[in-house]
């Protein structure tokens, strides 16, 4: 989790309290006091249901915070990032371009000597007979 208990205040509240409120609202407006009841009486694990329940609903919203301000719906995640030796890096790029253009000017001298016998061998075939 984050560093700061404000941040994961906010985490905790995104991820597990309004999926679940969203929810128990949804069961609320659809069949009143009874319907939200009966989330808490009719599984062992009725949190946890209701967060799926309410899932959809809470991604929903996170987008729309999201869009008001980036990371204030989806939490933004700090990484750690490590560069290796950028010379190590240059050197094995530049080594495997190198490889790479050998091949490639190959492959254009082998596609030039068949394209220079072809032609020669229809300038051959194409000549008019005499008669």
């Amino acid at each position: 989790m984050a560093d700061d208990p404000l941040d994961s205040l906010r985490l905790s509240l995104m991820q597990d309290v309004l999926p679940v409120g969203l929810a128990m609202v949804e069961r609320a407006r659809q069949g009143g006091a009874s319907k939200v009841v009966e989330a808490f009486t009719k599984s062992d694990e009725p949190l946890q249901g209701l967060r799926d329940e309410g899932e959809s609903a809470a991604k929903s919203v996170r987008e729309r915070l999201d869009q008001v301000s980036p990371g204030l719906g989806n939490p933004v995640v700090p990484v750690n990032v490590e560069v290796d030796e950028a010379s190590n890096l240059e050197d094995q790029d530049q080594n495997a371009l190198q490889e790479a253009l050998a091949r490639i000017e190959e492959r254009l001298k082998l596609l030039k000597h068949h394209l220079q016998d072809d032609s020669e061998g229809e300038t051959s075939a194409s000549a008019p007979l005499e008669d």
